[in-house]
């Protein structure tokens, strides 16, 4: 019964997508962090297999092929985004470039990423400007496209203008995707679920 109890509390703390960097990140204050970026697409480091997932530089294709579509189709396809908020997104996001973070190993990312990839389409985002980043358990892989950005937890989408952090949105919603999507990139109020 021991060795069930342990194995089961191992599997739930490494299941969890914030777990094992955040006992080695430091802390970050409350005030919100704004940094100002050089957005260049990084050098063609795409999306490779490591352990049964995926790590780099990844598209929506990659995430439609095997294995990763078994979990991606269907929630893209069960994804409505509220078309109220789609339509107030369409003018917002013409001039913002997102640097998105997931793990294909992690639930939070398998429940939003394909949400998110909805919400683009719907607002007519022009995924030119959108470098989604598959990262190992550790958040801290691949390095050269995670240092620098205080990722913690996956999913995280940054959202930038002209270079400026405007916010981003950490591993789920407060509201629901496009409604705290349409809070950062309107400059209004908002604090990511981890944001006191």
């Amino acid at each position: 019964m021991k060795k069930i109890l342990i194995t089961a509390s191992a599997a739930l703390i490494l299941a969890a997508c914030g777990s094992q960097k955040e006992a080695t990140a430091s802390s970050t204050s409350d005030a919100k962090t704004v940094a100002t970026v050089e957005m260049t697409k990084p050098e063609a480091r795409m999306a490779t297999m490591v352990n049964g997932n995926l790590q780099g530089v990844a598209s929506l294709k990659d995430f439609q092929s095997e294995p990763f579509n078994s979990w991606f189709n269907p929630r893209y396809e069960e994804y409505t985004p509220d078309d109220a908020v789609v339509a107030d997104l369409k003018s917002q996001m013409k001039d913002v470039e997102v640097r998105a973070y997931m793990g294909t190993w992690c639930g939070d990312s398998k429940r939003e990423t394909p949400k998110f990839f909805k919400l683009l389409d719907a607002v007519g985002y022009d995924q030119d400007d959108l470098t989604m980043i598959t990262v190992d358990r550790s958040k801290s892989e691949p390095a050269d496209l995670v240092n620098g950005y205080d990722v913690n937890r996956v999913p995280t989408f940054i959202f930038y203008r002209d270079g400026e952090e405007l916010g981003r949105f950490v591993e789920y919603p407060r509201e629901t995707l496009e409604k705290d999507i349409l809070k950062i990139v309107s400059g209004q109020d908002y604090k990511h679920s981890y944001e006191n």
